[in-house]
């Protein structure tokens, strides 16, 4: 089984929402099923067939956490050298040169990827693009509305 990057904030995130689903949210709609039932026949009881399709989202959410927290290769930033290299969890401080503007972006697993927060996926095409390049480096990204040229101002572990 490949083991897929995740940062110790992401890997706390899903612990968190496993716990909440574990112990709160799935006694919850046990209860509500049990109460429907009680309410008789169920086949036209909409509070039944609405519990039950919560329990079924429950459930799959539930797997599929314990999926990727299975596979979770959990990764520290603020262990890992800091030799200006670009890599999965650094903070990377850049400069559109078109435009000359600085944006700042953190590199993190598709599940904590959050445009608004400037997270971005490792698989997108900007983070492809960074990994492994240095500060200073110019590149080109390949983006749906053309190519941006950025400079690497500065990598971040925090």
């Amino acid at each position: 089984m490949m083991k897929k990057p995740m940062t110790t904030q992401g890997h706390a995130q899903l612990v968190s929402e496993l716990a909440h689903l574990k112990s709160t949210a799935r006694p919850q709609v046990i209860a509500a099923i049990s109460e429907a039932r009680a309410h008789g026949d169920l086949k036209e009881n909409a509070e039944y067939h609405a519990a039950k399709e919560q329990q079924g989202f429950i459930e799959f959410r539930i797997k599929e956490l314990e999926n990727k927290l299975s596979v979770a290769q959990i990764i520290d930033i603020k262990t890992l050298p800091k030799n200006g290299k670009v890599l999965f969890g650094t903070t990377v401080e850049l400069l559109n040169v078109d435009t000359d503007q600085a944006v700042k972006y953190q590199i993190v697993c598709e599940d904590e990827a959050n445009f608004k927060q400037a997270k971005i996926s490792v698989a997108s095409p900007l983070a492809r693009a960074l990994i492994g390049k240095e500060i200073g480096e110019v590149m080109i990204v390949k983006t749906p509305g053309g190519d941006v040229e950025y400079e690497i101002l500065d990598v971040l572990h925090i």
